[in-house]
C-alpha cells in the first residue's frame, strides 16, 4: 500500500516558519527535536569550526521539505536517514527537501557536514552567538544566536537533550553545558565530550574556551565549580565567596537546584552583562572586583537555573517569567545576607519606575523591549505584589510547587496566573492585570 501525503508540492503550517512571534525568522513549528549530537573542531588562532551534527526529531505534521538554523557555514553535506537531501543556504537558515516525505509521527534524522568561521548573529539585540575573545572563544545566544555554531530548531519551547564533543589545542580548557563523560587527549589537541540529558533549548547552550584554571566554589551539597583566568584567583575567591550559601538559600525558597552541579565562567575579556546557560553563568573580568560589586548579578544567574533554564519560556512574549523571578531572587537575597530588606528593595524600585514614561507592558513588551529594564523590575514587582496579596506561606509554597510541577518543562504567563490562583483566597485577576497587562505603574502594596 503507498501512503500518499496530501498537498506534496506545498508547505504545512510551520513547515518553514517559527510558531514565536518575536522571533518569526527563526525555529520551525513542523517538527520537535529529540537529540542533538554534535562533533566540533576548533582551532582558536584561526577561528575555524569544522561541525558534524546529527539532528534526530519527530514530525508533528507531514513534511515535504523543513528547515533548521544555521549561519554562514560551507555546507559539505546533508542526509536525511542515510539519502542525500536537496537543500538551499539562505542567510541563517537552511531549507531542507529530504529525498522521501516525512509523515506526522514519524522520527527522522538529520546529518550535517558544515564549516567555517563562526560569527555572532547580528540584530536588534546587537550580537549574540559565537564570539572570539582575546584568547579562546565564549557562547551567549540568548535569545537567537545558537545557529552562530551548530544547526537547530532555534526556538526557546524545542528543549532537547545534547551530546557535544569539542576538540581544541590541548592548553586550553574548554567547558560545555552539560555533564562532562570524557576527555581524550592526542597530539596537541584534546577531545572533551559533555553530554546535557535534562531538556535543554538551544539558546541555553554554551560553549566555553580559554586558559582556565578550574577551581570548587563551595564544598557540600551541590557540585559547584568555576573556570577562572589565573590573575583572578583571589578576587574570585572573595567575590563568590558567599556563593554557597546563596545556593542553599535559593533552595529553600525555590525547591532542589535543578541539574547536577552548577558552573561559573570568568571570561578573560569584558563583558556588557552575565549570562545564563543550562547549569552555568558566564561573566566578564569586570564583574569581579574584589568587592562583591556584582554580587547581586552572581544571585540573578544563579536563580535562572530554576526560572528560565528548568523552567523555559514557550515563547519570548513571556520573557518576565524568567527576568522578573531572578530580578525578585536579588531582593529575597538581599533580605537574607543582611542587605537592604526585600520590602525596601521593592519600595525603592518602585519610587525608580514612578519617575520613567511608563510605555511597556510586561506580559507582552514586544520584541524591541524584552530585554527593557522594566520588563525585570516589573515583573518582579508582580512577584512581591503578589506575595503581599496571598502571604508569606502561600507564596512561597506556589513557588516552589511552580518550580516542581513544571521542572524541565516549557511555561507561559497564562500557565503561571492559573497556578497563582490555586494557592488565593479571591481571585488574582485584577492584581495580574494591573501589573501585566497594563502599562500603568500600580501602587505599591503594604
Amino acid at each position: 500500500m503507498i501512503r500518499k501525503v496530501p498537498g506534496a508540492r506545498g508547505a504545512w503550517p510551520g513547515a518553514d516558519r517559527s510558531t514565536d512571534p518575536y522571533l518569526p525568522e527563526h525555529g520551525n513549528g513542523g517538527y520537535h527535536v529529540a537529540h542533538y549530537d554534535l562533533d566540533l573542531d576548533y582551532r582558536v588562532v584561526s577561528n575555524r569550526l569544522a561541525g558534524r551534527a546529527t539532528v534526530t526529531a519527530v514530525a508533528v505534521q507531514p513534511l515535504s521539505r523543513f528547515t533548521l538554523d544555521l549561519g554562514h557555514f560551507r555546507i559539505q553535506d546533508i542526509r536525511v536517514d542515510g539519502r542525500p537531501a536537496k537543500y538551499t543556504h539562505r542567510p541563517d537558515k537552511l531549507h531542507i527537501r529530504p529525498e522521501r516525505p516525512i509523515f506526522a509521527g514519524d522520527t527522522f534524522r538529520v546529518d550535517i557536514r558544515y564549516a567555517g568561521k563562526p560569527v555572532p548573529i547580528s540584530g536588534r539585540w546587537g550580537d549574540v552567538g559565537w564570539d572570539e575573545l582575546t584568547d579562546g572563544a565564549l557562547v551567549a545566544s540568548q535569545p537567537n544566536g545558537s545557529p552562530s555554531w551548530f544547526p537547530c530548531n532555534d526556538r526557546p519551547g524545542d528543549k532537547a537533550a545534547f551530546r557535544v564533543a569539542l576538540t581544541t589545542a590541548s592548553p586550553y580548557a574548554v567547558m560545555v553545558t552539560g555533564d562532562l563523560v570524557s576527555q581524550r587527549r592526542g597530539a596537541g589537541s584534546t577531545t572533551w565530550v559533555y553530554e546535557r540529558l535534562e531538556p535543554t533549548p538551544p539558546y541555553l547552550m554554551s560553549v566555553q574556551i580559554g586558559r582556565y584554571e578550574l577551581v570548587e566554589i563551595a564544598a557540600g551539597g551541590v557540585t559547584q565549580r568555576a573556570a577562572i583566568p589565573r590573575a583572578l584567583r583571589a578576587a574570585f575567591a572573595h567575590d563568590f565567596g558567599r556563593h554557597g550559601e546563596i545556593m542553599e538559600a535559593l533552595q529553600r525558597l525555590f525547591g532542589p537546584y535543578p541539574f547536577s552541579e552548577y558552573v561559573v565562567v570568568v571570561a578573560d575579556d569584558e563583558l556588557d552583562d552575565p549570562v545564563e546557560a543550562q547549569g552555568m553563568a558566564v561573566f566578564g573580568r569586570n564583574h569581579v572586583d574584589g568587592r562583591r560589586t556584582h554580587e547581586r548579578l552572581v544571585v540573578h544567574e544563579l536563580a535562572h537555573q530554576w526560572f528560565g533554564n528548568s523552567l523555559t519560556v514557550a515563547d519570548w512574549r513571556h520573557i518576565w517569567l524568567n527576568e522578573g523571578f531572578a530580578t525578585y531572587a536579588e531582593w529575597l537575597w538581599s533580605g537574607v545576607c543582611g542587605d537592604l530588606p526585600t520590602d525596601a528593595c521593592a519600595a525603592q524600585w518602585h519610587a525608580r519606575l514612578a519617575a520613567r514614561p511608563r510605555d511597556v507592558i510586561v506580559a507582552n513588551p514586544g520584541a524591541d523591549r524584552m530585554f527593557d529594564p522594566l520588563v525585570y523590575k516589573r515583573g518582579a514587582l508582580t512577584l512581591h505584589a503578589l506575595r503581599k496579596r496571598v502571604g508569606d506561606e502561600a507564596f512561597f509554597t506556589l513557588l516552589r510547587a511552580w518550580v516542581a510541577d513544571h521542572r524541565h518543562a516549557t511555561v507561559t504567563t497564562e500557565q503561571f496566573r492559573a497556578h497563582a490562583q490555586r494557592f488565593a483566597r479571591e481571585s488574582l485577576d485584577g492584581l495580574f492585570a494591573e501589573w501585566l497587562d497594563r502599562p500603568a505603574l500600580p501602587p505599591l502594596p503594604r
